[in-house]
């Protein structure tokens, strides 16, 4: 078998994003903020924002003074941080990225206190516009830019509004590794998201240390004079941060600095279509580790003068001895790494659940479920009590379609509660009509399964949590109804019982029973028993009053009206209450059946 070969696509995705005027436009809209500051107020630690209407778009540009972003960003070391662990009065826009397997993250607190600073006047009703919302900022303005576009995240809704692009020129890192998780693991929120770097900025790199707190999430433009090109990888972006800035004198003056995103912005795309990287690499390098190469010239890591073919037959040393000796660093190294990134984060990507790619064989289990409770129903037994006394070999059949949906349903429960709260919300509305015909019809076999084993107490000790789950977000959507309408009455014959658990509370209706008849009980045993056995009588009287279980429970091979022949013979002829007046005739279980009970 051949293996897969991987390609690196970041120059691609460059000149995707460089081509398209939507970068130009971004930074005219700060470049124009700019100078109307300049002109009526001068410079200022205060964050400016302003909204640019244009045609095509709405523009919502954040600035702050350049001069001013590097102290104040890197307040006491870059550790000056508010961590989720804090009171939720003081962390509270961002909560609802919080997840089950990540309740913490920190965010940037001088970039926190300019967000805040500005939140009660921010326009959010742009996001119900029916144009493209692109919002960005410069240094700590892309800061702030950052921050409001996560705060949007809560609020928009991916499959009926245009998605926000936000776009930052220097701007520093704002959050830990927990923030970088929160949003990487979601690629539609991840994808919000457009760092343009260029080499000549230290603010982008001044929260970068030896300890690595500070973590970015997006995907980063990395410029030079010579190109540019797109990265997505975390460990690969601080890298390159790290090894991309030119430390020249001339390169810190922060206006300069500044204004040269403008240039960026205005010859980029020129750049990246003609610059000629085709002799960059000897052609018998892996495709992936070529265009990793070309990347690197393109952001000025490797010097182009230098990587030409000819220079392979003229000198017997390596090539990347020559721009390690150049550089005093040893390029081969960071390509090597970058290469390893690279595949880990094609397997991630190749791993990550995607519930529609499953969905068709889903629906093949659950149409030979259905096929397996018809052929129940017709001998007169039911698919619970059929599949508990395996009265049929296809009951074996039954065991892998049941295995199957049990572990696409889990794997789904556990995505959904490791995705942020609204990701997770989405996720779940959409796939709940799924997932209540899975528990509805899958959940009674686990339980058949529970009691044959001759265990108890299966709704407080042996419920699985993707079930309790299911049922949780089914009721937290739902709104239980009060009386059954002209709908439940007709289709009450091929309905599943809408409580999942109905079996289990069968199963231990008839422990009662038994508890009742046998000689070993202690009069607190029976006392018990006999209350479980009114309060179970209840229940299922206000099932049947609300057509909301199946008619299969009236077939004379049911668990169900075993139990009915015992209560009857325990309570005796003259005990009479709504139950006992519809069980005692026969009649009603065909009325139930065609909803006119």
């Amino acid at each position: 078998m051949t293996q897969t070969q991987l390609f690196s696509s970041g120059l691609e995705l460059a000149n995707f994003v460089v081509s398209l005027d939507v970068l130009h436009n971004a930074w005219t809209a700060i470049w124009n903020l700019y100078t109307e500051i300049s002109q009526n107020e001068g410079p200022s630690s205060l964050v400016k924002f302003k909204v640019f209407e244009l045609p095509n778009c709405t523009i919502i540009a954040f600035f702050i003074w350049p001069a001013n972003s590097k102290d104040y960003v890197q307040g006491n070391g870059g550790g000056d941080f508010v961590s989720t662990s804090t009171p939720k009065k003081s962390f509270p826009v961002f909560n609802f990225l919080c997840t089950k397997d990540n309740q913490e993250f920190s965010i940037n607190k001088p970039a926190l206190e300019l967000f805040t600073s500005i939140f009660d006047v921010l326009p959010e009703s742009v996001i119900t516009n029916s144009k493209p919302l692109i919002i960005n900022g410069n240094s700590l303005g892309g800061s702030v830019a950052s921050l409001f576009t996560l705060s949007l995240l809560e609020k928009i809704n991916f499959l009926t509004t245009k998605r926000q692009l936000c776009i930052t020129f220097g701007s520093p890192l704002i959050g830990n590794e927990g923030l970088q998780e929160a949003i990487s693991k979601y690629a539609a929120w991840n994808s919000c998201f457009l760092h343009v770097v260029s080499d000549q900025d230290p603010v982008p790199r001044v929260l970068i240390s030896q300890t690595g707190f500070y973590k970015p999430f997006g995907m980063f433009l990395l410029c030079s004079k010579l190109g540019c090109s797109c990265f997505e990888d975390p460990p690969t972006i601080l890298l390159l941060l790290k090894a991309t800035y030119s430390r020249n004198p001339e390169n810190q003056d922060p206006n300069l600095v500044f204004e040269s995103y403008g240039a960026f912005a205005k010859d980029l795309n020129r750049k990246v279509i003609f610059m000629d990287t085709t002799e960059s690499f000897d052609w018998t390098t892996p495709p992936l580790r070529a265009g990793i190469i070309t990347q690197l010239v393109a952001i000025g890591l490797v010097p182009q003068q230098v990587t030409r073919l000819q220079f392979f037959l003229d000198h017997p040393i390596s090539i990347f001895q020559v721009i390690a000796a150049a550089h005093t660093i040893d390029i081969n190294a960071i390509i090597t790494k970058i290469e390893n990134q690279e595949k880990k984060l094609a397997l991630f990507k190749k791993q990550v659940f995607d519930p529609s790619m499953k969905l068709n064989k889903v629906k093949v289990h659950m149409a030979n479920l259905e096929w397996y409770k018809k052929v129940a129903k017709d001998n007169k037994i039911g698919y619970y009590d059929s599949y508990k006394n395996e009265s049929h070999t296809s009951d074996l059949d039954v065991v892998i379609h049941t295995k199957t949906l049990t572990c696409y349903w889990e794997e789904l429960v556990n995505e959904v509660e490791k995705r942020p709260q609204t990701v997770g919300a989405s996720l779940r509305t959409g796939w709940l009509f799924g997932g209540t015909n899975y528990r509805r019809m899958i959940e009674p076999l686990d339980i058949a399964d529970y009691y044959n084993k001759g265990k108890t107490d299966y709704l407080n000790r042996g419920r699985p949590k993707h079930y309790i789950k299911l049922e949780q977000w089914l009721n937290e959507t739902a709104k239980p109804a009060s009386v059954p309408n002209d709908s439940m009455k007709q289709n009450v014959a091929s309905i599943l019982t809408e409580d999942s658990c109905f079996w289990a509370r069968v199963e231990e209706a008839l422990i009662s029973c038994k508890m009742l008849t046998g000689t070993g009980s202690s009069e607190m045993e029976k006392q018990s028993s006999r209350d479980s056995l009114f309060k179970f009588e209840n229940y299922a009287y206000g099932l049947m009053k609300n057509y909301a279980v199946s008619p299969e429970i009236f077939l004379q091979g049911s668990s169900f009206m075993q139990w009915w022949r015992e209560y009857e013979k325990i309570m005796g002829t003259s005990y009479s209450s709504d139950l006992t007046k519809l069980m005692k005739d026969y009649r009603n279980y065909d009325k139930y059946a065609t909803g006119s009970l």
